[in-house]
């Protein structure tokens, strides 16, 4: 899809801290994350919403999203939990309208909430943090 932000990170006109790739997912941290590792995984074939996922690309979608959260717990990141996250249409708050799936890393005691973080997100090191989950990602 010619207008889509996510097909064009898939396809490499637009920048992206890529930390997961396989032949159907692509990996990459957010923009605006809610915390720091916060990363979206979306299917390279496009999707506008979960109606057009398949199946097996939502399959794979939350089987690499078990990777990455492996890679969260294990790596200097050290998240004690992980929130899995899919926002579909506009009214559940979905922006970028190709399906995704948003891995956000939790700690005990970090307050966050979800609702709030939407609004306040920031990591001020995106590269190192992409650098720290695709080392424990070729790892694994």
């Amino acid at each position: 899809m010619s207008d889509c932000v996510f097909c064009a990170i898939v396809a490499g006109s637009s920048p992206a801290h890529i930390v997961y790739e396989d032949d159907d997912i692509l990996g990459f941290l957010d923009i605006r994350p809610v915390r720091p590792g916060h990363t979206l995984l979306i299917p390279k074939r496009h999707a506008t919403n979960l109606a057009e996922l398949s199946p097996d690309q939502g399959g794979k979608l939350f089987q690499a999203g078990q990777r990455v959260a492996a890679a969260q717990r294990a790596s200097a990141i050290a998240a004690d939990g992980v929130n899995l996250l899919v926002n579909d249409g506009r009214a559940a708050f979905q922006t970028v309208f190709h399906s995704h799936l948003h891995v956000v890393p939790r700690h005990d005691g970090d307050k966050l909430v979800l609702a709030k973080s939407l609004l306040i997100r920031r990591d001020n090191d995106l590269p190192g943090t992409a650098e720290i989950l695709r080392s424990e990602l070729q790892g694994s």
